[in-house]
């Protein structure tokens, strides 16, 4: 079972919606979704917030995060998951930011990938470096966020990625997992 079937199968059976708010991966996490026969009562939309502008103005991400930590950072994640999660009204959701590549973005290395999952208020981010070309990179930022979601719907099963939990009603950042 592929990953974004199993996400599919895994929000339909706990009644939950989700949404997706991609940089680097450019829309193919929600193509990776909609794939799935059935996406339809799951995702309930996504955005594709390229340029900083678009993720201050239509995510939230807070100008100054984007200026203190870089775009492509885990606080920026964090706030794109928990803009797109706030936009589309979703308890489930999925941020990508990074440099896919051939060179490196404003001093941030080629296949620098952060993601983001939320779920119920609670995100986890997971950052890492590639190797490869361009799509290679895309197409591995994509099957790691989903993994990192499912992650955090079925905390403790096989393959699970980072930690869920928080007791001060705030998105968390997971720690550095380099």
């Amino acid at each position: 079972m592929t990953p974004a079937v199993r996400l599919v199968a895994t929000l339909r059976r706990q009644g939950r919606g989700l949404a997706v708010a991609e940089s680097l991966t450019g829309g193919a996490v929600s193509a990776a979704v909609v794939d799935v026969p059935g996406a339809s009562s799951v995702l309930i939309g996504s955005v594709t917030a390229y340029r900083v502008d678009v993720k201050v103005a239509l995510l939230g991400v807070a100008p100054d995060v984007v200026t203190t930590h870089g775009v492509v950072s885990r606080e920026v994640a964090a706030a794109m998951a928990t803009g797109v999660a706030r936009l589309l009204g979703a308890d489930v959701a999925i941020a990508t930011t990074g440099v896919a590549g051939p060179g490196p973005s404003d001093g941030v290395a080629a296949g620098t990938v952060v993601v983001a999952a939320l779920v119920d208020g609670n995100v986890v981010t997971r950052r890492v470096v590639l190797g490869g070309g361009r799509a290679a990179v895309r197409s591995a930022a994509r099957d790691l966020a989903l993994a990192l979601v499912l992650s955090a719907l079925e905390p403790g099963e096989r393959g699970a990625v980072g930690e869920v939990g928080n007791t001060e009603g705030a998105p968390r950042v997971a720690p550095s997992d380099e």
